[in-house]
């Protein structure tokens, strides 16, 4: 036992300990050598026969082959879904739909081990995370959705309100699974068919998705599941038959969406990407608010749309908070993402790692300082440590643009004001943290904070009964809640 000596003077005690090797069983999961489109309710071979391979990240070894989906093959889904609309779902009553929704949510839960191992091996995050935050949110999306589904008179009363029809959806790569519950479960609840494109990195849950879809009985075309790179996702926003859009994916790619979609009056709801403030003052509860920053930042290795990249920490307390936020740091654990242990996962891609690395240079060499703790990184994989830049600038390219990744920027201010002024200071506004004992600074800083989401002495609580989503760069409309079924429905004239 020995002890390390911190900027303060105090010492923090080394005891030795190591963690044991914990890691999670793959041998539930069965991963086809290939993987065909879902649509119309059967697994079916592209008009083109081109295909993809999809990696764990954490090896750069090959999980599958995924069907590459043509602009045919989305015609061939947009179709199954409209005629699926007109036979069965549209006519459907909302308490039969519900039926299909819980069992949705009942199978999810039931095989939620192997969904989370799957979202793991594919995508790089966590075990614990796949487990103890995707698929419990995942299934509940599906369970509150369902409870809505008869009973849309009441969360809309004296209004006369229908399905759009059909509607495309395009999902990212960092949340898959649960990315499309949000998107599909009030989509379904409200009694519109779906197109859907899960991320080309990610779309094993997805697909398995689509055999509970077909083992719970859903009607055929219901869901319609179509995988693919940019070109996919461009057939579902052109295609003519297509009633409702919605995206969740970075800004680059949102506002083309929306120039197609103005173009032809399409109803549209966008969640990009963030930058997000986390406002740390100096009377809040420091160990907390410690806790609060590594979740900011660090869960899901920083891909999160939501993400607390911003660290905002009151000048007179700036130091010591900084000092003791990279001692807890180097206690973060980065590798395996299937052990249990694991904090910190691979990054999901090459070209991300890249980006990341990018920024991070760009950051240093205009100014910034940065910290990496002493971690030994696996040989092969994408990965990165978990990094701290200081001394960044407003003008910074690190401290404008998001980078997606394990990067904390740090800004420091004097007053409420400043930090007010700084934190507005992006183009973007998803979300954002406060961190304070005053609630009537919580309650000051909220009311001005141009955020979409803001959490108050926490982060990253989500509840599929809270509508979530952005202003400005970072989209519109919200996802979750009544308001999240409201932009499933449409007006049909008149009042109830």
């Amino acid at each position: 036992m020995g002890n390390s000596n911190s900027k303060d003077g105090s010492s923090l005690e080394d005891f030795g300990i190591e963690y044991a090797s914990a890691v999670e069983s793959t041998s539930l999961v069965n991963i086809k050598d290939k993987y065909g489109l879902f649509i119309d309710g059967n697994f079916v071979e592209s008009s083109s026969g081109k295909s993809f391979k999809t990696l764990d990240p954490s090896t750069e070894k090959p999980l599958s082959v995924v069907t590459e989906a043509s602009s045919d093959d989305v015609d061939r889904a947009v179709r199954a879904a409209s005629v699926s609309y007109e036979k069965y779902w549209k006519k459907m009553p909302g308490a039969d739909r519900a039926r299909y929704l819980f069992r949705i949510a009942r199978h999810l839960q039931e095989r939620a081990r192997e969904f989370a191992v799957l979202e793991t091996l594919d995508g790089g995050k966590p075990i614990k995370e796949s487990r103890d935050v995707d698929l419990p949110l995942a299934a509940a999306h599906f369970f509150y959705h369902a409870g809505w589904a008869d009973k849309l008179e009441y969360a809309f009363p004296q209004r006369k309100l229908e399905p759009h029809g059909v509607v495309g959806q395009i999902i990212p790569w960092n949340f898959p699974l649960l990315m499309a519950a949000w998107k599909l479960a009030p989509a379904l609840a409200c009694g519109n068919t779906v197109v859907l494109k899960p991320a080309e990195t990610t779309p094993l849950t997805a697909l398995l998705l689509a055999e509970v879809i077909r083992d719970v009985d859903l009607p055929p075309g219901v869901v319609n599941i179509v995988t693919g790179a940019g070109k996919t996702g461009s057939a579902i926003v052109e295609h003519p038959e297509v009633n409702k859009l919605a995206f969740t994916g970075s800004t680059e790619v949102g506002k083309l969406i929306q120039r197609s979609a103005v173009r032809r009056n399409l109803p549209l709801t966008l969640e990009l990407g963030g930058k997000a403030p986390h406002v740390i003052f100096e009377d809040a509860a420091l160990d907390q608010a410690i806790e609060g920053v590594i979740n900011g930042i660090f869960f899901n290795q920083g891909h999160v749309c939501c993400a607390g990249s911003r660290l905002l920490v009151q000048e007179s307390i700036a130091d010591n908070f900084i000092d003791r936020l990279q001692k807890r740091i180097e206690l973060l654990r980065v590798g395996n993402p299937l052990d249990k242990n694991t904090d910190i996962g691979a990054i999901n891609s090459q070209a991300q790692l890249e980006r990341i690395d990018q920024l991070v240079k760009a950051g240093i060499e205009e100014g910034a300082e940065v910290f990496k703790p002493s971690c030994s990184l696996p040989e092969n994989g994408y990965w990165y440590p978990p990094t701290v830049l200081t001394g960044v600038q407003q003008s910074h390219r690190v401290a404008r643009e998001e980078i997606f990744g394990p990067v904390l920027v740090v800004q420091t201010f004097r007053t409420p004001e400043e930090a007010l002024e700084k934190a507005n200071n992006t183009p973007y506004g998803l979300s954002a943290g406060v961190w304070t004992e005053k609630g009537s600074l919580i309650h000051w800083m909220t009311e001005r904070l141009r955020a979409g989401v803001i959490w108050a002495n926490t982060f990253n609580k989500f509840d599929p009964t809270s509508p979530f989503g952005g202003y400005k760069e970072s989209g519109f409309g919200r996802e979750g809640g009544m308001h999240g079924l409201a932009a499933y429905l449409k007006n049909s004239g008149g009042r109830s």
